[in-house]
């Protein structure tokens, strides 16, 4: 057996006040992007010595200028070989409840977005996504752990538990 040795990440999902709304950004700026043309929550790579929180309000505050007030942890995700070579990830799923400041229009991955939650579903993400996402914005307490191996660029497969 390997060891599991992922890439750490965060992924954010920024509701608008009226939180019929989240800030998303259409990966629209690097033809050569692996999310190239698809929407996706904001977040990145966890640098060493930060904590998993610290990693989700920087990448807030870097790729939206906003400040994050109130973030909850919805989920967790191992992604084993997801990466452009088959690296493995592991991300941890934030929903951002209270922000304050005004976020930008874009940043170096792509324009940001406000979608109505009702069209979340419909936008060009992956498919793997739309099996998560409810669970970010639902009213359960309960938080999610999932697995989703890929393997060249596509999902073999779904499962979780929720506790």
């Amino acid at each position: 057996m390997s060891v599991f040795t992922p890439i750490l990440a965060t992924l954010g999902y920024v509701l608008a006040p009226d939180r019929r709304r989240v800030l998303l950004v259409h990966r629209n700026k690097r033809p050569d992007d692996l999310h190239y043309g698809k929407y996706n929550g904001l977040g990145g790579k966890v640098d060493r010595g930060e904590s998993v929180s610290d990693c989700m309000r920087r990448e807030i505050l870097e790729e939206a200028g906003i400040e994050v007030e109130h973030m909850r942890l919805r989920g967790t995700i191992s992604w084993p070989g997801f990466g452009k070579r088959g690296e493995d990830w592991f991300g941890f799923i934030f929903l951002i409840d209270r922000w304050r400041g005004t976020p930008h229009a874009g940043n170096h991955e792509g324009t940001l977005e406000w979608v109505a939650l009702e069209r979340l579903l419909d936008l060009p993400m992956w498919e793997s996504d739309r099996l998560f996402l409810p669970m970010v914005f639902d009213d359960s307490p309960a938080i999610f752990y999932g697995v989703m191996p890929y393997h060249n660029g596509r999902m073999l497969a779904w499962s979780y538990q929720r506790f």
